[in-house]
């Protein structure tokens, strides 16, 4: 009985060891790969507010704008020119009504509202389907479904199928409801701080430097 008492305890404590050995090693290797994973983050970030932005020189001190609707913020960031005249705005939105749940999209609109581009940052979408909303909703072949250039405030952003005036990715029209759903929270905020702008103009702002970083 002894001896199966002993077994138990090593085996307990040989378990133990190897639990404790193993949090230590991952919590060791997320300690070291933490910041570049947060440094390519920040990287995809500023290359997509470049993309997605008309010309720009500077960025102004990014803020949060409480999401109509929901108990998040989306952060804005206002884009100016060498006369810090103001070009346009990146939102950084979000859905967590994809097929596959999360869709982080930052889009990019003109002083007047109306969409000068789009990024999606990350999504966990059907390979081949849902995937396609990076190309779809840009395609300017297809008036139909090219949110580049429209203005949420003249142009339904709801599928077709719902009654709105952009056409769903074929098969995909979960993804596509979607994404408009963040494009439609998007613009929402942007009203909400170009509103905010009216009422505070004054803004600091960072120049772009030539390495690409902002």
């Amino acid at each position: 009985m002894a001896t199966i008492k002993s077994s138990f305890l090593n085996m307990v404590l040989t378990l133990f060891v190897v639990t404790f050995v193993s949090a230590t090693i991952l919590g060791f290797v997320h300690s070291l790969t933490k910041d570049a994973i947060e440094a390519a983050k920040v990287k995809a970030q500023n290359e997509a507010i470049k993309s997605i932005l008309p010309a720009f020189t500077a960025l102004g001190e990014s803020v949060k704008i409480a999401a109509e609707g929901t108990n998040d913020s989306l952060v804005v960031f206002p884009a100016y020119d060498a006369q810090q005249q103001l070009v346009g705005m990146a939102i950084k939105s979000y859905t967590k009504n994809g097929f596959g749940g999360l869709i982080d999209v930052m889009i990019g609109f003109k002083p007047d509202g109306e969409i000068s581009g789009y990024q999606v940052l990350e999504h966990k979408e059907t390979p081949g389907l849902g995937s396609k909303a990076q190309a779809w909703f840009s395609n300017a072949d297809k008036p139909g479904q090219n949110i580049i250039g429209k203005n949420p405030a003249t142009t339904d952003m709801h599928v077709s199928k719902d009654g709105g005036a952009v056409d769903a990715i074929t098969a995909s029209t979960i993804t596509s409801r979607a994404f408009l759903e963040s494009v439609r929270r998007a613009y929402d905020t942007f009203k909400a701080a170009a509103q905010a702008k009216q009422e505070q103009p004054a803004a600091t702002t960072e120049q772009v430097s030539e390495g690409g970083e902002l």
